[in-house]
């Protein structure tokens, strides 16, 4: 557990956070299932990442091997489609959370193009057995609401497949953006592929051939926004900083580059530079947000807890893809933003902050001899010194660890526990924390 202390006067600072873990991972799959020459510059420095890097490694030259993905959802949906054409016999598994995520829509689209997959224990979840071979690939169907990994995972795969393929989605498309990423990196490489309405066509390799205006030998790759999202609350909350991150573009493929949008509303202003933005706090004007996170999942809980510190009530929706990440984090959200007297709502897709029960702005700096909240300590927090002290749970999660530090700025005594959790995505976090004046603190 660590207790973090955030920094009195303003924040100014310049940090340079890692190549995106999405865009990694889906290159680095290219990469090894087009056996391209290729280099990549400011490659993610994630767990993900580098469990990534990892497994390819291990099925390289080999006929067989066991890879344990951990937590790691993208890498196991992603690599069991890779697996699936690499002629071996391979097993793939995961942590326990994992064995409890569903992969039966992905593994349903792959058996239709061939491949030879079986449940190891529980059908529908991993641990999967694979027995790879050459797919000739052709036209299938798949289920687009479960997961856009499922989509993009076949799409990685698709111009290795003799036939390239035509792929179909059905019902309505969840995180559509990281789909469209995905095209547009097999775009980058001089890739055919083509898209009407819920039809994505991609053309097979073996009839492309490279030129120098459509293939590069290396590629740098953008920061992640999803991890941006955490200096935007931070921004936002503290009042007072001016924030520079750099390898971040006003026209990103990634999702959570909404983020400037949003945020013009929740306390800051982005300025784009060459390669750079800056993040200027300003004076929120919002007293209720509402918004469908259906594209951008990912940074609802960023969002949910910066709310929650400006005292703003809120009300989000398509949320159900957080249901089956590295913890339910709907429910995961909804019990740690109570410890702070928030009154949530939550149901499959939604989840409602109504009411405070705390006055925000009172808390700040404020001891429980002058605090008139006393009497309402959360059993799950604790009073030390006569401060009140908030004990957040990550739930093996490292967005709920991230998204709940930048409240440093809003209550003392925050706790995090087992914030080892970042290393999954942003291993840095802690340390950038503390290169702009926050205290953060191993507590026994």
């Amino acid at each position: 557990m660590i207790r973090l202390t955030a920094p009195s006067n303003i924040i100014k600072a310049n940090i340079a956070i890692s190549g995106s873990k999405s865009i990694s991972n889906r290159l680095l799959i290219l990469k090894e299932a087009l056996n391209l020459d290729i280099t990549f510059q400011n490659i993610s420095n994630s767990e993900d990442t580098l469990l990534l890097e990892r497994a390819i490694e291990q099925i390289k030259n080999k006929k067989q091997a066991t890879i344990d993905v951990q937590h790691a959802g993208t890498d196991m949906r992603f690599l069991t489609a890779l697996l699936a054409t690499k002629e071996g016999q391979w097993t793939i598994t995961g942590s326990e959370r994992m064995k409890e995520r569903p992969i039966g829509e992905l593994i349903h689209a792959l058996r239709l193009l061939g491949a030879d997959i079986s449940y190891l224990e529980k059908e529908n979840f991993p641990p999967l057995l694979i027995k790879g071979k050459k797919l000739k690939g052709g036209e299938i169907e798949i289920d687009s609401s479960v997961s856009s990994q499922f989509v993009s995972a076949l799409l990685l795969i698709a111009p290795s497949l003799e036939k390239g393929l035509n792929l179909t989605l059905k019902r309505k498309t969840v995180s559509r953006p990281y789909i469209d990423m995905t095209i547009e990196l097999i775009k980058s490489l001089g890739i055919t592929i083509t898209q009407k309405e819920d039809l994505i066509s991609i053309t097979p390799s073996s009839i492309f051939h490279h030129t120098p205006d459509s293939y590069r030998d290396y590629i740098s790759i953008e920061s992640d926004w999803s991890s941006a999202s955490y200096w935007y609350s931070i921004c936002a909350l503290t009042g007072n900083a001016e924030i520079e991150l750099s390898s971040l573009n006003k026209k990103s493929s990634q999702a959570d580059s909404i983020l400037p949008e949003i945020y013009k509303n929740l306390g800051v202003k982005t300025t784009f530079e060459e390669n750079t933005i800056v993040l200027h706090s300003i004076k929120p004007t919002l007293s209720e947000f509402t918004y469908d996170f259906t594209d951008c999942p990912d940074i609802a809980q960023t969002i949910a807890v910066t709310c929650l510190g400006l005292g703003i009530k809120i009300n989000f929706t398509g949320l159900s893809t957080l249901k089956v990440k590295e913890t339910d984090r709907v429910i995961a959200l909804k019990n740690e933003l109570e410890k702070f007297g928030a009154v949530v709502e939550i149901g499959n897709d939604f989840l409602k902050v109504i009411s405070y029960k705390l006055e925000v702005k009172r808390l700040v700096n404020e001891s429980l001899t002058n605090n008139p909240i006393t009497n309402n300590v959360s059993p799950n927090n604790s009073i030390t010194n006569n401060l009140i002290t908030y004990n957040v749970s990550t739930y093996n999660d490292h967005r709920m660890a991230m998204s709940f530090a930048p409240l440093a700025s809003v209550f003392t005594g925050l706790c995090i526990e087992n914030h080892s959790v970042v290393d999954k995505s942003y291993p840095a976090f802690w340390e950038d924390l503390k290169s702009v004046g926050f205290n953060v603190n191993l507590q026994p």
